[in-house]
C-alpha cells in the first residue's frame, strides 16, 4: 500500500486544479497522482485535497470525479 508522506492516513486525495480523485491503493493511480505533485508542484501550491470520510462518495460529494 503506497501513500504520499504527508498524506500517509488518507486512501483518497484529489488535485484541485481539474478537480480529480486518486485512489492510493491503486499502483497505477498512485503513480499518476506522484507524477502530477511532482510535476506540477501541487502540494506547495496547496492544489491537494484529501476527504473525510476518507471514501469515494464524499470526494464525489465535493465535486470531484474519479481519475
Amino acid at each position: 500500500m503506497s501513500r504520499l508522506p504527508r498524506f500517509g492516513d488518507y486512501r483518497y486525495v484529489g488535485t484541485r486544479p481539474d478537480m480529480v480523485f486518486y485512489d492510493c491503493d491503486d499502483e497505477e493511480q498512485f503513480e499518476e497522482l506522484k507524477a502530477r505533485i511532482e510535476e506540477d508542484g501541487l502540494v506547495v501550491r496547496n492544489q491537494v485535497q484529501t476527504f473525510s470520510p476518507d471514501e469515494p462518495f464524499e470526494a464525489r460529494n465535493r465535486g470531484f470525479r474519479p481519475a
